[in-house]
This record gives structure tokens, sequence and C-alpha cells, in this order.
């Protein structure tokens, strides 16, 4: 409970935190050693170190295990993706969270959008709020403080009207019970400072190349600010070096530099 606590805490801070997106037991306790207050295990990263493409492609026990394994490396909160609930029912979707309480996560990333033959698209915003309530439902009958951090892909999706897709989706997820709201692809200073002002929500910013400095980010109110798969990226960009140096030059020292 007082990481959940913890967790919850850090989303009130003066200046943003730095979630550290991991993806196995390894890199969490990397993250923790360096200094991060709080871990976020990447579904896309999980998946990919699996063999599967993003969006629920694995089961749910494959990512309860990874899930289980970070947390007992770690001293730290751990929140945990779980693309859009790992079942289209709440209470299947509930069931999962249970399980993720008991492992002792510290909150959660559940997002609007399923991925269906490849294609990525939103759900209803009515049909997936009242997933929202539902789940907040759930975790008030169990009397935890569980962080429940929305994702919304009105960015992802290429909806037509982005920006106002997602103030109104926000507006509607904080009434149902959200704990704070996640923007993928969010990174104007103006629109993110417009989604800001639209709620009282702890917004989450994810880092791309066009997102505003750390500076910028406190200034505009942001409160969290993630990466998502980028550094699982550069790791496995960084073993394809080695791999292609070591069976095309035939040389070895690149392994010990």
């Amino acid at each position: 409970m007082s990481k959940i606590n913890d967790f919850r805490k850090l989303h009130s801070g003066d200046e943003p935190f730095i979630l550290g997106n991991v993806w196995d037991a390894k890199s969490a306790q990397l993250a923790e050693k360096a200094g991060f207050k709080a871990v976020g295990i990447s579904g896309h990263a999980i998946a990919e170190n699996l063999g599967y493409k993003d969006g629920e492609n694995m089961s749910f026990e494959e990512l309860l295990f990874v899930v289980n394994r970070v947390i007992k490396s770690v001293s730290i909160p751990v929140s945990v993706d779980i693309d859009g609930g790992y079942g289209r029912s709440l209470g299947k979707v509930n069931e999962h969270i249970g399980q993720l309480l008991k492992m002792g996560a510290a909150g959660i990333n559940i997002e609007d959008s399923v991925v269906k033959e490849g294609k990525r698209s939103l759900v209803e915003t009515e049909k997936f709020t009242k997933i929202v309530r539902g789940i907040r439902s759930f975790l008030s009958e169990q009397k935890f403080a569980f962080f429940v951090n929305i994702r919304t892909d009105t960015y992802v999706t290429k909806h037509l009207q982005p920006l106002q897709e997602t103030l109104k989706r926000v507006k509607t997820y904080e009434e149902a019970g959200a704990d704070g709201i996640f923007v993928p692809l969010l990174s104007d200073d103006k629109e993110i400072k417009m989604v800001i002002k639209s709620t009282k929500l702890p917004l989450n910013v994810y880092l791309q190349p066009e997102t505003p400095s750390y500076s910028q980010l406190k200034q505009l109110g942001v409160k969290r600010i993630s990466s998502g798969a980028a550094v699982h990226a550069q790791s496995y960009g960084k073993a394809n070096e080695l791999y292609i140096s070591l069976i095309t030059d035939k040389r070895f020292g690149k392994l010990f530099n």
C-alpha cells in the first residue's frame, strides 16, 4: 500500500517526474540504480522481447510473468502497461487488475484503443468511459488507491481533430474516475498547455525528438514524463550493431569497448 501512495505522490510534485520505462527485471534494476523513483513496464517493449507485435498479441499470463519478476527485483513503485486491458469486458479487465494488485503493482496504463488485424482504432468514448468508471468502482470496493493512468490515442490513431477529441475524452475520463491522463504524440507546447488547463488530472507526456525540454514541460505544468519503448529500442539497436560487426568483420574488439 505504501508504494501505491508513494507513486501517487510523485504526480503532485512541483516538478515533473520521469518514469523509468523498463521491460524486464534487469532494466528495472538499472533504472532504480540510476535514481528513478518509479518504473513503468512498457507493454510494447515486453511484446517485442517475447517476439510479438504490440497490441495484446502476447497472453496476459506472459505479461504477468514479467511483471512479477520486475516487482520482486526492485524496491520502487511499478506501474504496468496493460494495453486495452487484455479483455473487452469490464469483468475481465478488473480480474486482471486484481491480479496486478496482488502482485504489488502501484498503478496501470490502460488505453482507449484496440488493435485489430494490425490497425489501431479508438474505442467509442461512452464504451470506454464505462470501463474507466467500472475500474474505479472496483478499486473503491477493494479500498485501494491504485493509480489509473488513462492513455487516449487520439493522436496515435490520427483522429481528424485530435486536440478537440482529446479535450472531450479527458473531461469524460476525469469525471469517470481516472487519476491521470496520457496523450502519446502530443508534443506541441500550445496544445499541451490547452490539455493541462482543461483538467485537474496530471498529464503524462511521451518523449519524442520534438518534445519540449524538461524546463519547458515544467513551466507548462506537465507532471509525468515517459519514454515508452525508446530505451529498449536503443539497447537492441546497439546489440544489432555488435552482431553485424561480429559476423561481418570477424573482429572482436567492439564487444569489449
